[in-house]
């Protein structure tokens, strides 16, 4: 049984462009994603799943924007514009994108008080998603990740991969970024740091 497992992040309507909080050109890892995704043999696809009225919103906090940083109990929130409201088209999966190969989808940011940008663990870096236990008890040790956007569900769900002991790869030209205020390349520091690898869609050896 194959150790190896394609992890698809927030592939979703509201970070694609014309959505609610856009990734820049994120429909075009689509086509790229549907390409690979059947030469796994394990595939997981996080989703994120926001109750109306989550803390994230800026809508929620008065006189604050969205991209704003705020101090919850938690820690520090950027504020987002209300995007993947549970039940909501926004929060739907592209259409195009073929969740065939996958066995799993992995829901996160479903507690209104806390946010979740990881597929692994929600932002108060406490409460698991479980996804780290499915993949140990199925065999899973490497993990190649792909999705929205890279400098933050994509990168906080590699960086905890590597503290519960996998092997994290991104799939460069399967991710698109926000890249807030320099963030891209702060992102890549921090992944590159904790032993997460980069390839690419043509280069991809399992």
């Amino acid at each position: 049984m194959s150790d190896a497992c394609l992890i698809l992040v927030d592939i979703q309507n509201d970070f694609m462009p014309g959505g609610a909080l856009a990734v820049p050109k994120g429909d075009e890892i689509v086509p790229l994603v549907n390409r690979i995704a059947p030469r796994f043999h394990w595939v997981v696809a996080g989703q994120d799943w926001h109750p109306p009225g989550h803390t994230s919103f800026a809508s929620v906090h008065p006189g604050e924007k969205p991209f704003e940083t705020i101090r919850l109990s938690y820690g520090d929130q950027v504020l987002w514009p209300d995007h993947c409201v549970q039940g909501t088209e926004g929060a739907a999966f592209h259409g195009a994108l073929s969740l065939a190969p996958a066995q799993l989808v992995v829901r996160k940011g479903y507690r209104r008080e806390v946010d979740s940008y990881s597929v692994f663990v929600e932002a108060d870096r406490k409460t698991p998603t479980g996804l780290a236990g499915w993949l140990r008890e199925v065999g899973i040790r490497r993990l190649w990740f792909a999705g929205l956007a890279t400098d933050f569900c994509v990168l906080w769900s590699t960086l905890d991969a590597r503290a519960a002991g996998f092997e994290a790869n991104v799939i460069e030209d399967a991710c698109r970024a926000i890249d807030l205020n320099g963030s891209l390349d702060a992102a890549w520091r921090e992944m590159s740091a904790a032993g997460v690898k980069r390839t690419h869609v043509d280069a991809l050896q399992l």
